[in-house]
């Protein structure tokens, strides 16, 4: 648009020789600001609509569900280091150097060297620990130590005494601790598998929040909500509609789609005494979101009048 300004004030003087000097000094610079003056007029309004529009573009994004990139690059970062890549060199190093996890309470300590310490923030395994040692600490949730411990098979975990824990002996420890862990961990390993960064939810009201790559670099998509066919746990949430309607609201309002993960026992015989239990259970998804009128709505000219 501004590259036509040139072409159009030639034109306009052009016009005023051809007028032969007929109108008078004052007309002649009144027209001038008048030109001037429309000329503004379609560049505000021109920058006006771009604006708007990527705005809309914005909110569309947000409301049709998709990543929402933290800055220009951000996407062909992800693109360049995918999360999966990461894991195999964080499971390569931790095995190599024989890491040993350290039990307390409800979380997992381990020691790390400073590529661990990297490949671990890359992944988003776990949380550093502020301390005046030497190594870095590491402190994962009973859900990110299972998974490298069982899933990977990348670090050990033992006691604060030094002995080491067998599956079935972590595995109690574990249920002890938290009553849905099985349920937790059986979600939680779902979506790990499919690479997706998974996060604790407590400050969104839910049990876990999904990343397609490093928060950095982008947004989280998912809040997740795991249900089950056992006992206890979350599984007397969402019972009315008003516990619909305010988690829908919630999830909008920090712009992610509500996730629900049911874990499926498949039988009551299937009793979550041992880690072997896992492979008889099974998830299912389901996304929840807000209907909108507007979305759905048909064209106007083919609506009865």
């Amino acid at each position: 648009m501004r590259k036509l300004y040139p072409i159009i004030r030639k034109s306009y003087a052009a016009m005023q020789d051809s007028i032969g000097g007929k109108k008078k000094k004052e007309d002649l610079e009144a027209d001038r600001l008048l030109f001037e003056y429309k000329e503004m007029t379609i560049f505000y309004n021109t920058s006006f609509l771009i604006i708007i529009t990527m705005l809309l573009l914005q909110i569309s994004r947000v409301v049709m569900g998709g990543p929402r990139w933290k800055g220009k690059g951000a996407e062909m970062e992800a693109l360049r280091n995918p999360i999966s890549k990461s894991i195999l060199d964080l499971k390569s190093s931790l095995i190599k150097s024989d890491s040993k996890g350290i039990l307390s309470g409800c979380s997992v300590r381990l020691a790390c060297n400073p590529e661990q310490t990297n490949l671990l923030n890359q992944t988003c395994f776990g949380r550093p620990e502020t301390t005046v040692d030497e190594d870095q600490w590491f402190q994962f949730t009973l859900e990110e130590a299972f998974y490298l411990y069982f899933c990977l098979k990348c670090i050990k975990i033992e006691e604060g005494d030094g002995s080491v824990k067998n599956d079935n002996e972590l595995w109690e420890y574990m249920t002890s601790k938290k009553i849905a862990f099985p349920d937790l961990f059986k979600a939680y390993s779902h979506l790990r598998d499919k690479n997706w960064v998974v996060r604790s939810g407590c400050q969104f009201g839910v049990d876990f929040v999904a990343y397609r790559h490093h928060p950095s670099c982008v947004h989280s998509e998912f809040a997740v909500l795991v249900f089950s066919d056992g006992k206890g746990g979350g599984n007397d949430r969402l019972r009315v509609w008003t516990d619909f309607q305010s988690m829908l609201r919630l999830c909008g309002g920090v712009a992610k789609t509500l996730l629900i993960l049911h874990v499926n026992r498949n039988g009551e015989k299937m009793t979550a005494s041992s880690p072997s239990c896992l492979d008889g259970y099974s998830v299912e998804e389901r996304t929840i979101t807000r209907w909108s009128a507007e979305l759905c709505r048909e064209d106007q000219g083919f609506g009865l009048k």
